[in-house]
């Protein structure tokens, strides 16, 4: 029996933004970036672009542009941008960010994405991808920035629990990564990070539908490869990197 698409599970409908982001923090980095008057705005990695569109909203004489290799969430984007009277104002554009011809603009959103800027035969390089969005941004510019750090040093057993091949090189320290983004021609203006209700928020957001899909449709032909899936995801949170991973929100100013 051949299942329809009504029958699948959703994904990622409960949440408002990708990463562990609350509406009250959201709206204060919105109205920093946004008090600048910036002409342009690009978001690398983007989506669907909720905080481009809110940053669009709040700057009204701003463009932006949405830059993702995931074809379903940018058609989400461009809903959501007719459905608040944007689409002339923003492009949501499925291509690489490696090496993109975007920029110089005046303000750039890179919120977990920065991996997009790095080679992908190599390792993660956050120092690689300051240097990038150094590039991209005018002097003066500004870029809100989220990036993994390490909370604390996760022990072997942790390490164990999460992503394959995960190690304790796959991130840095805040006061390493804050170093980075100084030597990479930025002042960090704002240094902020996700709270754990921010996290959990985000977790239990991220998986919520399928898990309520799931306990529906026990018997359906994706069940069994869904919930393996889940239960993968969910373990490594709760196992590996809850309270040890954490997320950095930096609003960097481009020094002229």
């Amino acid at each position: 029996m051949i299942s329809s698409a009504s029958d699948l599970p959703p994904r990622l409908g409960s949440l408002t933004f990708h990463g562990p982001l609350s509406e009250a923090r959201a709206d204060r980095m919105i109205a920093r970036l946004a008090a600048t008057e910036p002409a342009d705005v690009l978001d690398i990695g983007c989506g669907w672009g909720e905080l481009l569109l809110r940053v669009l909203e709040a700057a009204p004489m701003a463009k932006g542009a949405g830059i993702d290799i995931n074809a379903e969430d940018l058609a989400r984007g461009r809903a959501l941008a007719g459905a608040r009277g944007l689409a002339d104002r923003v492009e949501f554009v499925e291509e690489s960010a490696l090496g993109t011809d975007r920029g110089p603009v005046d303000a750039i959103l890179c919120l977990g994405s920065s991996q997009a800027l790095c080679d992908p035969e190599q390792p993660h390089d956050p120092a690689a991808a300051l240097r990038e969005l150094r590039r991209l941004v005018r002097p003066g510019g500004r870029v809100v920035l989220g990036e993994g750090f390490w909370e604390r040093t996760p022990t072997e057993e942790e390490l164990a629990a999460m992503w394959p091949g995960a190690s304790t090189g796959d991130h840095l320290s805040l006061g390493a990564l804050v170093d980075l983004a100084v030597e990479a021609g930025f002042r960090p203006a704002w240094i902020e990070t996700a709270s754990a209700e921010e996290w959990e928020e985000f977790e239990s957001g991220y998986r919520y539908d399928t898990e309520v899909w799931l306990a529906a449709h026990p018997g359906h032909p994706l069940a069994a490869e869904t919930r393996e899936r889940v239960d993968r995801q969910r373990s490594t949170w709760l196992n590996g990197y809850r309270r040890v991973l954490g997320i950095a929100y930096l609003t960097l100013v481009a020094v002229a």
